[in-house]
């Protein structure tokens, strides 16, 4: 890639993969045992992390809670056994047994009297798990000893703890499920592409080390620090896509010289030194925009952020010291073993010896290989420019277009709904809000500074409409606690306004508690900040890519371009998620955006995206910097680096949209944002947008205002003049 301070970079780059190479043994045996002593704490990770985490730091929900620890019988964890049966008597028998249950449990204290429901059909027990540093565990052996179906009666536990211990459950089920089906599919797609069966397994190997090594670290994180159960949804996702487009990239630079007859060593080290060059700077463009999460002063956000970020950190360090070590290893075995397609012939085959070789032939074919593909491409690029007004307004339309459902949408967030229709938890809680009323579950609780401010504001709260009931003030440590029930569900819209209102009523005189009060104030902290994160994304990543390719315009183009690719994801998924268009197909859509999901569209979308943009753009600036022209150099990136980046997309593609059939709301709506931003970014705009815009704005891509294009051709690091001169013939016949 040429000059200055990338060209130092990129020497770097491939020097230390020629280091690694010569010591492989060392870096693969490092390796192994780190994955070995990895898994085992992977696989315990989720029995550390929490559902909670949503607290929104000085907040008036946060500060409302706080107080109300001083509430005597509110210590610990809220729980509840729920209990329905044909008669009274059939419950009351149920409930004789669940309570010597009960009393195996020395932290478990009782939340208060049995609530019955129904004639005595149904019963509620109220507990508090206080104690338990390990309460979703807890909540599951809870449901394990006592969740049962005898003789008519059916006995559920119920609570927050209970419900995200269920979602873990499901978490877990759901990730083994998207791996089976992605993992098939995802080395389908590499072994069509490379031709091998050890170049297919490579970049899954790779995939493989990086979840298992962030599982391990999320593991002891989350015994300091609380994390969310939403992280090993992420860092499946996360991690098998991006280690695999990594070590994609990376082997197919290798393979190209391996095939253009480019000795061993020093094809290694080009490919690290070109598109590995490229995988790290796009690594540092994901990483960046993750830690834009940071500014969201959630902690439940931040989690996820620091799990996304170790495990993209994680695939960067595999790919940069692990894979050279295995491409040394497997030596020429990489090239084997081939899928072999006997060519038609007339006559009798000649007898070949076992064993023997042809590596000329196996070079001429590949090159017939490379030139069709090269050809292709070089002719796709042609059409485009020829006419890059008219490409640049289709595409720039149809981004437009796909992107228009975002100013409709509507964000909520659905904590029982992450769970699937048919979960354990969310059918116990859904018939306990039709026998108790939807707003018993989530009451407002107004903690109250004064006895007069309470009594005023209690009256004026219990004239409201859609207020159910009302307790009298309640005095502790100084406060006094005014509970309000709604007669709608905690979670919507109807509740909302009527926190709306409670607040107007209460001003000043009272912090509020509650479902719909936390949630109130998550929406605004991640909304709030959404320009922070927005910012703090475009401006760093600009950076990121001056440095690279020392251009003005090229990095502010490919912002741009991410912008546009997030803005279609975003409206694809009002349209599928909350406007229900693929209801048709059995497809459940909510009818809501998750309130995560968007800000964590954005910066994940936003950083891989750059992935391609990386790679394409490297492409182009070494054939410029090698002395072609701006439209040269244009088709020879686009011919050398599209079929690649097909794949890698496709890989992509095939692992985030596996979690569009998970039960949760937020991993099906991320795992189809996700699919969508990168099939997006993939065709419409690195193959139609990218090169139309950059034909207008011709050598202008290149300004930069302390360096001039050389007037020397050098050949890039790696780089043999066959391999250019075959794209180049494929460019000058179109």
């Amino acid at each position: 890639m040429g000059d200055g301070r990338s060209g130092r970079v990129e020497r770097m780059i491939g020097g230390f993969a020629g280091f690694v190479a010569r010591r492989r043994l060392l870096f693969a045996g490092a390796w192994l045992v780190l994955f070995l002593v990895a898994v085992p704490f992977a696989a315990m990770q989720t029995g550390r992390l929490s559902g909670s985490g949503w607290d929104v730091p000085g907040s008036s929900a946060a500060l409302a809670r706080e107080k109300l620890k001083e509430l005597p019988g509110r210590a610990g964890e809220s729980l509840a056994v729920f209990v329905q049966g044909p008669s009274g008597a059939a419950v009351d028998a149920r409930l004789a047994a669940v309570g010597v249950e009960l009393r195996r449990y020395p932290g478990l204290l009782s939340g208060g009297p049995v609530q019955r429901f129904d004639d005595g059909r149904a019963a509620l027990v109220p507990m508090r798990a206080v104690d338990q540093k390990r309460i979703f565990d807890f909540a599951a052996g809870l449901r394990r000893a006592l969740v049962s179906d005898r003789a008519g009666v059916s006995t559920r536990v119920v609570g927050e703890a209970a419900m995200w211990s269920n979602f873990q459950e499901i978490s877990k089920k759901q990730a083994v499920r998207a791996e089976t089906v992605s993992f098939p599919l995802v080395l389908l797609i590499l072994f069509a592409a490379f031709g091998t069966l050890l170049a297919a397994l490579t970049p899954i190997a790779l995939g493989l080390v990086a979840v298992a090594v962030t599982g391990a670290v999320i593991y002891l994180l989350a015994g300091a620090f609380e994390i969310s159960v939403y992280v090993t949804n992420i860092a499946s996702m996360l991690g098998i896509g991006v280690a695999v487009d990594y070590s994609l990239f990376v082997v197919a630079s290798y393979r190209g010289r391996l095939r253009e007859g480019v000795e061993r060593g020093e094809a290694l080290r080009g490919a690290f030194a070109s598109a590995g060059t490229a995988v790290v700077y796009s690594g540092a463009t994901v990483i960046v925009s993750l830690l834009s999460l940071l500014l969201v002063n959630v902690n439940a956000i931040r989690s996820m952020a620091v799990g996304a970020i170790i495990v993209v950190a994680a695939a960067l360090l595999a790919t940069t010291t692990l894979l050279p070590a295995l491409l040394a290893l497997a030596g020429p075995w990489i090239e084997r073993p081939r899928i072999r397609i006997p060519p038609r012939r007339v006559g009798r085959s000649p007898v070949r010896r076992p064993g023997a070789h042809r590596p000329a032939a196996h070079r001429m074919a590949a090159h017939r290989m490379a030139d069709g593909a090269g050809r292709f491409w070089a002719g796709w690029t042609n059409m485009i420019m020829r006419r890059p007004v008219a490409f640049l307004s289709a595409g720039a339309a149809v981004l437009l277009i796909a992107a228009s459902p975002l100013l409709g949408i509507h964000t909520r967030n659905g904590a029982l709904e992450q769970l699937p229709p048919g979960a354990e938890v969310r059918l116990a809680t859904e018939r306990l809000a039709e026998l108790a009323g939807p707003g018993s579950l989530g009451t407002m609780e107004l903690v109250v500074s004064s006895e007069a401010a309470a009594d005023r504001i209690a009256a004026d709260v219990r004239a409201l409409d859609g207020v159910t009931a009302v307790t009298p003030p309640m005095a502790f440590a100084g406060n006094y606690l005014v509970e309000v029930v709604p007669a709608a569900d905690p979670e919507s819209d109807q509740a909302r306004a009527l926190l709306g209102t409670v607040r107007a009523i209460s001003g000043r005189d009272a912090d509020i508690a509650g479902t719909t009060s936390f949630e109130a104030a998550m929406d605004r902290a991640i909304f709030g900040d959404l320009w922070k994160i927005i910012v703090f994304i475009l401006v760093f990543s600009y950076l990121i890519l001056i440095v690279l390719f020392r251009s003005v315009l090229l990095p502010l183009k490919a912002v741009v371009m991410n912008v546009l690719s997030v803005g279609a994801a975003y409206g694809v998924l009002v349209a599928i998620f909350q406007w229900g268009w693929l209801g048709w197909t059995g497809f459940s859509a909510p009818g809501y955006i998750d309130s995560i999901v968007p800000v964590l569209l954005l910066a994940i979308v936003f950083g891989l995206s750059m992935d391609y943009e990386v790679f394409l753009l490297t492409r182009i600036r070494e054939r410029y910097l090698a002395g072609a022209d701006n439209a040269s150099a244009v088709g020879h990136g686009l011919a050398a680096s599209a079929q690649t980046i097909t794949v890698a997309a496709l890989i992509m593609v095939t692992v985030f949209g596996s979690f569009a059939f998970a039960g949760g709301t937020a991993p099906r709506e991320l795992g189809v944002g996700l699919a969508t931003a990168i099939l997006v970014d993939a065709t419409i705009v690195r193959l139609i947008v990218v090169p139309a815009m950059m034909k207008l704005l011709g050598d202008w891509n290149w300004w930069f205002p302390v360096r001039k294009k050389p007037a020397a051709v050098s050949v890039p690091v790696g780089r043999t003049p066959t391999e250019r001169a075959d794209v180049d013939s494929a460019v000058a016949g179109q």
